[in-house]
């Protein structure tokens, strides 16, 4: 499957409508006064819509990229408008203001981090002439995000493990292909040393967990798919065969989640993971050596994932159509870091 104009025009739509969606809203806001009761769109001035603050981030990402892989997307001039309706100095700021408030330090660590990295860095991909300027305005956010990785990096001994936002290894994928694409060496060097750290040692990994019940994504691909970003493709084939053997026989990894109800805001999750899933098994596939036995089965297992949930993004329902349209641009575009 490869990403068609009229499935881009699809997509767009999604974030399109959520991005100026101010309810129904999903805070994780911490109070620490009744000075801090105030509507989503007073505290977040940019990232108000799309249900939570991190699905507002890689909605506006996903907007991006389409309109910088589409040069004849329909939507180009609605994307712009609305890019250059909140991606201003001023909202950021206040955007920054949040993060810096008392007790939250952790807000949005590390998923959200990993998704306004990974923003920024396709405004520096895209070449409109306006996109310079929003990523400037983004400065006072990606470089309080920064520090705190890099001060997160210093204390976290051990990696999550979890198939939702808190995984390690999925932030750590988003923020290094950021960091290369900017050219941040501290803090590519920061993140791959961590990677190394946490997972490079691993091996015969229990993948048969997987999947939980509301995951939405695979902890053992996004972990191979972040060390296929670190290794030469023969050591990364050697490391995978190490910690995933016999990978084309692992059908609990290989096989599409079933979505028993995609109304449910946590069993919707696992359309996610199938995109996910998708996407990180046609990215191992492709990391390998062009002979590897393995190519096959894995190529064929990211098709099956992508069938069975693809059709399913724009479902009626608010809880998926906020951030699913995200994951079918990895699944169906080859990633966040091209």
């Amino acid at each position: 499957m490869v990403l068609s104009l009229e499935q881009a025009s699809a997509l767009a739509e999604l974030p399109l409508a959520g991005l100026r969606r101010e309810y129904p809203n999903l805070l994780a806001h911490l109070l620490n006064g009744p000075q801090d009761l105030a509507a989503p769109r007073e505290l977040h001035p940019v990232f108000y819509g799309c249900y939570d603050w991190h699905s507002a981030v890689h909605g506006f990402w996903l907007l991006a990229r389409l309109a910088r892989r589409f040069p004849a997307l329909p939507q180009q001039p609605a994307i712009v408008r609305l890019f250059a309706e909140h991606f201003t100095p001023r909202a950021f700021l206040r955007e920054a203001e949040y993060f810096s408030a008392p007790g939250r330090g952790s807000y949005e660590r590390p998923y959200g981090w990993a998704w306004l990295l990974a923003l920024a860095a396709e405004l520096g991909r895209w070449p409109l002439p306006q996109a310079s300027g929003w990523q400037e305005a983004m400065r006072p956010l990606t470089g309080l995000i920064r520090a705190r990785w890099l001060a997160f990096l210093a204390l976290q001994d051990y990696p999550v493990r979890a198939g939702g936002h808190g995984n390690t290894a999925f932030a750590l994928l988003l923020s290094l292909d950021h960091a290369r694409a900017v050219g941040d060496r501290d803090l590519a060097h920061g993140l791959s040393a961590a990677a190394e750290r946490y997972f490079l040692a691993d091996a015969d990994y229990p993948s048969q967990w997987e999947p939980g019940g509301d995951d939405f994504l695979s902890p053992a691909l996004c972990q191979a798919l972040l060390l296929s970003r670190l290794l030469p493709a023969m050591a990364f084939r050697d490391w995978l065969r190490a910690f995933l053997p016999d990978l084309p026989r692992r059908v609990h990894l290989l096989a599409p989640a079933r979505v028993s109800d995609r109304a449910d805001p946590k069993l919707g999750h696992l359309d996610g993971l199938n995109l996910s899933r998708g996407w990180c098994l046609r990215q191992l596939a492709a990391a390998l050596p062009p002979d590897d036995a393995w190519r096959p089965a894995l190529g064929a297992a990211a098709e099956a994932q992508i069938a069975a949930s693809l059709p399913h993004v724009a479902s009626g329902h608010c809880t998926g159509e906020h951030w699913l349209a995200t994951f079918a641009m990895l699944a169906l575009d080859q990633g966040a870091g091209e």
